[in-house]
């Protein structure tokens, strides 16, 4: 049931005193844009006939097919609480459509939406709960970026030590004007780096969440003269920023996730859908871990998984099985980080459990101890395989896990590949300061 139809809009939008209405997409690498209209264009944007230029987009289109259309979806209305008392600012969080009045297939929520379209067609509804680590940092005199944080604080720790709790409590407060359902809030481990947990749901919402909880971390930062990031691993030395995802299926009402009489007390679907994602991870790590900074956070000593397993409780492992049964079942996934696009992220890692479900795929067993701890042969005498260790072998396996393919569409996984080669090459090309400062005077 929506939220809100046309008319309701249109009466809040007069009634609230808004001025302008922030028409929401997102591009194929996660970035969040907006075509903004005025109050007295709302009535045309709810029709669907706001057009924009589609050729300016990362991975969209070229040139000469560019006219695009921006479909608003009723139920992501909100207003921006921080935005002023009057002359007021909302948004819509907009599908991309074609010109023939079809989705256009380079369209992330689409991607995402076709997949999930695909689980109830087979019974499912997928939910997901992202945990998104953020790290706080000061900004200079020019109100650039920094790595600097007078945060001493560590994991659960709080103020006075904690510098960044006044921006924290704002961030929960926003969001839970925005309609968010906060469930925890934290000093994460790192100096500077924090944790703030709203409630799981659907697959769809919820990454509409991931994008207007970014907006939001990063506004209200800016607000208190911070710097939020959502970088993996901003410095050398300490844990990285994760977004590990809690996955759950639901069928008939019931958690499809759960049977009291297994050991584990999970079902086979859980199984095949940890299996399938196992199967997958590879060729998935390339969107879930976009960066070539990502791969500086997945590595071993910073609790961040390196190695292709699953475990009942084992933090050390990819996935894990938390310790809530029944309604509470669920598999979390520990290796995504914040940077990426949580539509294509979400469609991915759903797909490839979808499709463990599909094909019956057995999981490895269970590894019940710290895999860290274990020895480069005991590793392989378990078969305990790695996740890619850069930007280039994660392309790389994508490339060649013909599934990624079939579940992106050609269009975003061939604008996607072109989009991190360049961005690997243009790594690789550079001179960094490591390499100044480890070989300039040595040689």
């Amino acid at each position: 049931m929506s939220r809100y139809t046309k008319e309701q809009i249109i009466n809040r939008v007069r009634e609230e005193d808004v001025k302008f209405i922030r028409l929401q997409f997102t591009d194929i690498l996660g970035t969040l844009k907006n075509v903004a209209i005025t109050a007295s264009q709302i009535e045309k944007a709810l029709d669907n006939k706001c057009m924009f230029d589609g050729s300016s987009i990362e991975g969209f289109v070229r040139v000469e097919e560019s006219d695009m259309y921006l479909y608003p979806d009723y139920d992501t209305f909100e207003l921006f609480p921080w935005r002023p008392q009057h002359g007021k600012v909302a948004r819509l969080i907009c599908d991309i459509y074609k010109h023939d009045g079809t989705p256009f297939e380079g369209d992330p929520r689409y991607v995402l939406k076709r997949v999930l379209a695909d689980a109830a067609d087979r019974g499912y509804e997928c939910k997901v709960g992202p945990e998104c680590e953020f790290f706080l940092f000061h900004t200079d005199e020019n109100g650039r970026a920094t790595t600097k944080t007078q945060d001493e604080a560590g994991y659960f720790d709080l103020g006075p030590v904690d510098m960044g709790e006044n921006a924290r409590r704002d961030m929960c407060l926003t969001l839970e004007d925005m309609g968010f359902e906060i469930e925890a809030s934290h000093h994460e481990c790192a100096k500077g780096q924090h944790e703030i947990d709203f409630k799981y749901g659907g697959a769809l919402r919820t990454a509409d969440n991931v994008e207007t909880f970014k907006m939001v971390v990063k506004t209200i930062a800016q607000r208190h003269g911070l710097h939020a990031t959502f970088m993996p691993k901003p410095i050398f030395g300490i844990n990285g920023s994760g977004m590990h995802c809690n996955l759950s299926l639901s069928k008939d009402g019931k958690n499809a996730f759960f049977d009291p009489a297994d050991p584990f007390e999970l079902s086979k679907d859980a199984y095949y859908f940890i299996g399938g994602i196992l199967a997958h991870i590879k060729g998935i790590c390339a969107v879930t871990n976009p960066l070539v900074n990502s791969y500086k956070r997945l590595l071993p000593g910073y609790e961040a998984p390196c190695y292709i397993a699953w475990s009942g409780s084992n933090r050390s492992t990819l996935c894990r099985i938390p310790a809530s049964r029944g309604e509470g079942t669920r598999v979390e996934l520990r290796s995504p980080d914040p940077s990426c696009n949580p539509y294509l992220a979400f469609a991915l890692i759903l797909a490839a459990g979808l499709d463990g479900i599909k094909n019956k795929i057995q999981p490895p067993k269970s590894i019940d101890k710290s895999i860290f701890a274990m020895t480069d042969e005991e590793r392989v005498s378990e078969g305990i395989d790695s996740l890619p260790k850069s930007l280039e072998e994660a392309i790389k396996y994508m490339k060649e896990d013909g599934f990624i393919k079939e579940v992106l569409g050609d269009h975003i996984f061939s604008k996607y590949v072109e989009a991190k080669n360049h961005e690997w090459d243009s790594y690789r090309t550079r001179v960094s300061q490591w390499e100044i400062n480890e070989y300039l005077e040595k040689y």
